[in-house]
């Protein structure tokens, strides 16, 4: 049976202007590798704790103490959860809580001589870690463009000064996500 592809575009929530992926998955993922095509195509750096919600069921790493009805990861695959048309909650840092909508927008045969997973398109860069999820962020953003702004200094500091919003690159993003095949 050919290899079936998932087309799934990831939209960071409650952060305008919008910072969305746009990742080609195989079906036969289990969450546990989705989770990782996501931290890799957004940016972020799997510091924390995530969890995915589909159609009212959590999954995600079991809880050890067994306090917590996730279901373990590992166990599932995607294309046992999804299809066309199906979103996803995945929400990473417990903290600072961010919520991404992963939309199932298409699933077809896998191209013979492709290499997946891929990002083929985005926009904007993904939220430094830690940085106090989207009110942080919306924070952030107001002190980098002004510099006459009280924390723009220490912000930038600390965001570095090769950090740029606007910025987002799908063949360096598709080049990490290699790294998982």
């Amino acid at each position: 049976m050919p290899r079936q592809i998932f087309q799934v575009k990831v939209t960071l929530a409650d952060v305008l202007p919008e910072v969305w992926r746009r990742v080609e998955v195989p079906g036969g993922y289990t969450l546990d590798r989705v989770h990782r095509v996501v931290q890799h195509a957004m940016g972020w750096q799997d510091y924390h704790l995530h969890s995915f919600e589909v159609d009212g069921v959590q999954y995600g790493e079991p809880d050890p103490d067994g306090e917590l009805a996730v279901r373990d990861e590992l166990d599932v695959r995607l294309d046992a959860v999804a299809h066309k048309g199906t979103r996803l909650l995945y929400t990473y840092d417990f903290g600072d809580w961010w919520e991404h909508e992963l939309l199932v927008e298409d699933v077809f045969v896998a191209e013979p001589d492709e290499r997946y997973p891929r990002c083929v398109a985005g926009q904007r860069s993904c939220p430094p870690e830690d940085v106090g999820g989207a009110f942080g962020y919306a924070e952030l953003l107001v002190a980098l463009r002004d510099p006459a702004h009280p924390q723009h200094a220490h912000l930038r500091g600390w965001v570095g000064r090769g950090f740029d919003a606007e910025e987002f690159d799908a063949v360096r993003a598709s080049t990490l996500l290699r790294r998982l095949t």
